[in-house]
């Protein structure tokens, strides 16, 4: 399967986007879907995360409150709103699947699959 991130840009803070993260090659099943991301220097970081049916996710605690993921199964696309967004926001944002659903991981060494990232921009 192949993932594609879309939706990053500048925005400035307090602002809002909403990054898609669509599958082709395969459906996205019964797989969890993970956003991660990761600013200049720094480790990659678990933003959220959702189970196939979309009925649990999970948030890293720098978000919580402030982004909100969920996913459309017919059209093979996971989202991501996020709203007030900050300066500390910025980075380039990857979405991955992990073909064992139902875990939430929140480590990235649990998803198997990547796509290329979106850079995502806040001003301040």
């Amino acid at each position: 399967v192949q993932l594609q991130a879309s939706g990053g840009g500048l925005v400035q803070a307090g602002g809002s986007l909403r990054l898609s993260c669509a599958a082709s090659g395969r459906t996205f099943g019964y797989w969890d879907v993970g956003w991660f991301r990761q600013a200049p220097g720094k480790e990659r970081e678990f933003v959220s995360a959702i189970t196939w049916s979309g009925s649990r996710t999970v948030y890293g605690d720098s978000v919580k409150g402030r982004f909100t993921i969920s996913r459309d199964n017919a059209e093979n696309t996971v989202y991501l709103q996020m709203n007030s967004l900050k300066p500390e926001d910025t980075a380039v944002y990857y979405c991955a699947a992990n073909y064992v659903g139902g875990q939430l991981a929140t480590t990235d060494r649990a998803y198997e699959s990547w796509g290329r990232g979106t850079q995502v921009t806040v001003s301040s």
